[in-house]
């Protein structure tokens, strides 16, 4: 029995092949040469990936697994669960980035060879990656000490590694203690033989002899820099510590992932490392979709657009990595991250490193109890953080210097990190957080809102639409603070508020139109220090105005009111364009509907017209080079224009062609969209899947029209706790001549136009309805 290979349930055995669960429960039964299970239970097995891999291709059912495919199900079936796998692999990834010739000399021959090198080169690729060569402060973009280096035989390493190297006395240059959580001594700042760092990770940093690449700052130590500097002095067991974001995989748990590895390395020469690591990462994302809270790449580059230009940017709470990323890229530039999450902060560690050439310090740990940047003065901080959290340290922190502004209630953990952000940053820098709306007016965090807004440290408030950003069922603010270096004489603070560019349904905002609104408010305000009114949309409010009882930050409730855009006038144009498109939609309304008896045709995959050249699947990608509109699983779903951005990368983007078919893979609807002139030459995003028939074999609309079948879509969907996956492949269509399939098509075309003409027209009547109500309440229109 196989412990250690890579293992693969029925249903990934069905995604390999394009078939349903049903087709691989009868092949159990009647091959006796079926592969024997491996793992799992009675009930759901799992079995050896490489021996399904053999008995399909030798039964004729896959000619070969997509790479893409087998590497993905090589990351799921881990023995030590796909976290693990996606570190070793983003590590081989990176080493195959940074010295490509050196992971071609490491693979060569046996996976005993390549474990036992594989160490030592991830070592020597990842710790300049990681900030492991020099042990110097970083204040504001300057060098503002140094720190002693400790055992000088392979760059900056700590003491006290877990017994494996002697005490040694720090220079008095290097203050701080607490060099991990088990690991008492002196911390020498950089890449230090510490406590696990993904300790809830099986399978990662449990070696004893793999060095850390990633001490997670240039700083001394974790303590608070009001720690008297010592040597040798263990923490307090009960004092959280942060840890390295990531160590040097051991041999033993690389030899585990060596058929991943040389995977991966495959899946790097057809995408490049970069784009390679963000499928497996997206991939793995997208099939967790409640385990993370994700922030949008349109809201991170806002974000960090609001921040402005910046050498030393720090995230706290930085998650999947999405808003570091969006960091404009500088010389010598150094990005800071933290999570509490240890899977969290390696993979963000791994994601940075290969996005960019900056330093990347990483670490793993509660940021608001175990700060691992004490000391850091960063030009710029940008933060998701947490929201509602009680238990963020309210009894443990009552004396915590970083509350300059007044010491937060136990139900205000975002002025926590708020205050926490401030702390870490250079005199003139700012920072940008994704808050909460109550954050803005709750009553319990008045006094600190009040001396941010006195001491000039809050500077800007804006008001995001709904669905900018989970929960997408409120609008978020996003604050915009600056650390003061003097009090302005009389401050003002600006509110924006973009909420009028919300989208349809799920098609989130107008972010085009919101990042026009709020930067251009922003950097008005910033060369002049006051805005003019932009009513229902910006204004600048003196702080004296706002220190009231409430001091309430809301910008709805400070913005004059907008001009009246749906005057008698303009209702009068939406009536009749409204009618008009009745009119249309009438028309269209098809015919009663004929009987018929049951129709029993043969039936095909999709799986099995890709495999037979009557179709071609492409998946939608992470970025590309060209800056062209993108096609969303939402713009697909409502029926609207493409809508999203992707980021810029080397990898190459899927761009549709009239005639392809469209279908968004998860959320579980049965929706099919056929590409016409219009949205020709977009790209392709993420959670769709393109087919390209072959025109003189497949109808286009014949095949959107019965990929939209409910029954269909129900046979080839897969059901999470919380979510729904269509697998295309497994997708029904019947054996019909093209002629009779053109038939088809001409009706499922004339039903998509009745659908598209029923939309616009709720989307009139919806307007017509909000502008006749805000007329009639705002006196702009008469009753009669």
């Amino acid at each position: 029995m196989q412990h250690s290979a890579t293992e693969v349930t029925a249903a990934g055995i069905a995604r390999l092949a394009g078939v349903g669960r049903a087709a691989v429960s009868n092949w159990r039964r009647r091959h006796a040469d079926f592969p024997k299970p491996v793992g799992g239970t009675e009930t759901s097995p799992s079995f050896a990936l490489a021996e399904v891999e053999a008995w399909l291709r030798k039964q004729g059912k896959i000619a070969e697994v997509p790479l893409r495919e087998r590497v993905w199900q090589q990351l799921v079936g881990h023995p030590e669960g796909p976290l693990a796998a996606l570190v070793h692999a983003g590590c081989v990834l990176l080493l195959i980035h940074e010295r490509p010739t050196v992971w071609l000399d490491v693979s060569a021959g046996s996976d005993a060879r390549l474990a036992a090198m594989l160490p030592g080169a991830l070592e020597q690729a990842l710790t300049p990656r990681f900030g492991g060569a020099a042990g110097q402060v970083v204040r504001g973009g300057r060098t503002a000490g140094h720190v002693a280096a400790v055992n000088t035989s392979g760059g900056a390493q700590g003491v006290n590694g877990r017994g494996e190297a002697d005490a040694v006395n720090a220079a008095p240059a290097a203050p701080g203690v607490n060099g991990g959580a088990t690991a008492p001594g002196v911390n020498s700042g950089h890449a230090a033989l510490a406590a696990d760092a993904l300790r809830s990770t099986p399978g990662v940093n449990s070696g004893h002899a793999a060095p850390a690449v990633n001490a997670g700052s240039s700083t001394p130590g974790v303590n608070p820099p009001s720690a008297a500097p010592a040597a040798n002095t263990s923490p307090t067991p009960a004092t959280p510590t942060a840890t390295p974001a990531l160590r040097t995989p051991s041999g033993p748990q690389l030899l585990l992932s060596a058929p991943l590895l040389r995977g991966a390395a495959e899946l790097a020469a057809e995408l490049g490392a970069r784009q390679a690591f963000e499928f497996l990462l997206g991939r793995h994302l997208d099939a967790n979709p409640r385990q993370y809270t994700l922030t949008p790449a349109e809201l991170a580059g806002l974000m960090a657009d609001l921040a402005g230009p910046a050498r030393t940017v720090l995230d706290p709470a930085c998650g999947t990595g999405a808003l570091l990323r969006a960091v404009g890229t500088r010389p010598d530039q150094e990005l800071y991250a933290q999570d509490s999450a240890p899977d969290l902060a390696a993979l963000t560690a791994l994601r940075l490193a290969l996005h960019s050439r900056a330093t990347v310090r990483g670490a793993a740990g509660d940021t608001l109890r175990a700060d691992a940047h004490p000391v850091l003065r960063a030009d710029a901080v940008l933060c998701h953080p947490p929201f509602n959290e009680r238990n963020w340290g309210h009894d443990e922190l009552a004396y915590d210097p970083r509350w300059e502004y007044g010491f937060p209630a136990r139900t205000e953990s975002e002025l926590a990190w708020v205050q926490h952000a401030l702390a870490r940053l250079a005199d003139g820098g700012f920072a940008v957080l994704l808050m909460p709306p109550a954050a803005a007016s709750r009553r319990s965090g008045r006094r600190i809102r009040a001396d941010l807004l006195r001491r000039g440290a809050l500077r800007a408030v804006i008001a995001l639409p709904v669905g900018a950003a989970p929960p997408y069922n409120i609008p978020l603010h996003v604050w915009v603070l600056r650390r003061p270096d003097r009090t302005p004489a009389a401050p003002e603070v600006l509110l924006v508020d973009t909420g009028r560019f919300a989208g349809e349904g799920r098609g989130g905002p107008d972010w085009a139109a919101v990042r026009e609104a709020a930067l251009d408010a922003w950097r008005a305000f910033e060369r002049a220090g006051r805005l003019e009114d932009r009513p229902g949309l910006a204004r600048s409010v003196p702080v004296i105005e706002l220190l009231d009882d409430d001091v309430d930050l809301a910008p709805a409730r400070h913005l004059p009111p907008a001009a009246v855009a749906d005057g008698a006038e303009q209702l009068t144009a939406v009536r009749e364009r409204l009618g008009a498109t009745l009119r249309l939609t009438a028309e269209l309304t098809p015919p009663p509907a004929a009987p018929a008896p049951g129709a029993r045709w043969p039936l095909t995959t999709v799986g099995e017209l890709a495999r037979g050249g009557a179709l071609m699947m492409r998946t939608g990608g992470n970025g590309g080079h060209a800056r062209v509109p993108v096609l969303t699983d939402h713009d697909v779903l409502a029926g609207s224009a493409p809508s999203g951005t992707l980021p810029e990368s080397e990898e190459e983007a899927v761009l549709t062609e009239p005639g392809d078919v469209v279908v968004p893979v998860l959320g579980g609807g049965s929706v099919a969209r056929v590409i016409d002139e219009a949205t020709g030459g977009a790209a392709l995003g993420r959670n769709l899947v393109l087919l390209r028939p072959d025109r003189t074999a497949l109808d286009p609309w014949f095949l959107a029209g019965f990929l939209r079948g409910t029954a269909n879509n129900r046979q080839a969907s897969s059901y999470a706790s919380t979510a729904t996956r269509l697998d295309v492949r497994r997708l029904q269509l019947p054996r019909l001549p093209l002629d009779e399939q053109r038939r088809y098509g001409a009706r499922f075309r004339a039903l998509d136009e009745f659908e598209r003409s029923l939309r616009h027209a709720s989307r009139l009547g919806d307007q017509l309805v909000r502008g006749m109500y805000d007329g009639l309440t705002d006196g702009t229109v008469a009753p009669d």
